[in-house]
């Protein structure tokens, strides 16, 4: 205890100088707290709310997930997927226990004088809302027998609601979508932006009657959930691959004329997008930590010379050089922790004022804390192991004579 008090001592005699080295412990560890939560509000984002597709179903597309250029021209060429490959898949997929299909566009829609020019509008199967993870604030979605005979029925987003209908209950009400009449049946959950775009600029409508208003020229995405659940995932992949292939006359050694999109396959698309971007930042996360750890040490050294004289006095006087060794130790040590806790701090209010005034998620979790406490002792310990052994090393006469 009398070694800590001698080294918040030495501490608060130079408070600008203390100040001033803490400064880059402070920004080391606040840009590292920083870093993490957008990563890790970004990753859970992807995961729980971009992608939203369940991790047993598989979407068959004609574009796939596009990486480059040249596949997106490659994916071009193919043939679309229509009516018949859905009825084919449903037909002869024996392990398929759901399979839907959906369309998008955009168009615009209309209620009396309000207007939005580009709406997401998707035709799709009675099922869409349970394979696509749909959920509903109020009213419902529509049904089988509403898809089998072209129902005029709608389930819109909070934009689309907000927009049309302001405060008043958009369940039951009429609008236009690309001149054509709807009802809406359901208001879908609100589920907000992310990078700037918002996710309820949206609405659904049964794919027959998409079909009926805007006709069938478009490629269809075609879901499927396996009846085993996951573990039948990959049998019944290859299942439709294989009809779908064997409906295109695809020989064995080309490619898939189509692609395949999974829960799984999005999120590692993510991942390999977003891991350079990520990886510079902690890259500077961990100079400016570095940097803070040699001020401290700098700042060390210059105290070990100007207290040569009260070393040597404490030497003579029976300090040993243990105890010389943990006062520049301590106060390296303290540097770090209040540099460590004060950048904690300043870091998980500019993440939550980052998810509150810009469109990037950010999360920050209970280990981050710790981790963050921890970088900066650690750094602090480092920074001045070799200053307070120099300390600690000084012969006690020589030290007296110092001047």
């Amino acid at each position: 205890m009398e070694t800590l008090y001698i080294a918040v001592r030495a501490l608060r005699a130079h408070k600008l100088r203390s100040f001033l080295t803490l400064l880059g412990v402070i920004i080391g560890v606040m840009t590292v707290v920083v870093v993490v939560s957008i990563t890790s509000g970004l990753n859970r984002y992807v995961a729980e709310e971009l992608f939203q597709l369940s991790p047993d179903v598989l979407i068959f597309t004609k574009f796939g997930i596009i990486t480059d250029r040249d596949a997106f021209l490659e994916a071009l060429r193919r043939k679309d997927l229509d009516r018949d490959d859905l009825t084919a898949v449903e037909r002869l997929c024996r392990d398929c226990g759901s399979i839907g299909a959906s369309v998008q566009n955009q168009l615009p829609v209309k209620r009396d004088s309000k207007r939005l020019s580009r709406v997401s509008v998707q035709g799709s199967t009675a099922n869409l809302a349970d394979l696509n993870n749909l959920e509903l604030e109020t009213g419902r979605f529509f049904s089988p027998s509403e898809v089998d005979h072209s129902a005029l029925v709608a389930v819109i987003g909070s934009d689309v609601r907000d927009e049309l209908f302001g405060r008043l209950d958009p369940i039951g009400r009429k609008f236009t979508v690309g001149g054509n009449p709807l009802k809406v049946v359901g208001l879908l959950r609100k589920q907000g932006t992310v990078l700037g775009q918002s996710q309820d600029n949206q609405l659904f409508m049964p794919l027959s009657t998409y079909e009926r208003f805007f006709g069938s020229r478009q490629s269809l995405n075609i879901f499927v959930r396996p009846a085993g659940g996951m573990t039948r995932l990959a049998a019944v992949e290859d299942e439709v691959r294989v009809i779908l292939r064997a409906r295109r006359h695809t020989r064995f050694e080309e490619d898939d004329p189509f692609g395949v999109v999974t829960a799984a396959a999005a999120q590692n698309m993510w991942r390999s997008i977003s891991a350079g971007a990520f990886s510079l930042m902690f890259l500077v996360s961990g100079i400016s930590l570095a940097v803070g750890g040699i001020v401290i040490a700098n700042i060390m050294l210059v105290s070990v010379v100007e207290r040569t004289r009260e070393i040597g006095i404490r030497r003579a006087t029976g300090a040993r050089k243990r105890d010389i060794l943990m006062q520049f130790l301590a106060e390296a040590v303290i540097l770090g922790g209040v540099g460590g806790a004060i950048g904690v701090g300043l870091g998980i209010a500019i993440a939550r004022g980052i998810s509150t005034f810009f469109p990037l998620p950010t999360l920050v979790r209970p280990e981050l804390v710790v981790v963050g406490l921890t970088l900066a002792l650690v750094t602090g310990a480092l920074a001045g192991f070799f200053p307070a052994r120099k300390a600690a090393s000084l012969p006690p006469v020589e030290a007296l004579r110092y001047e």
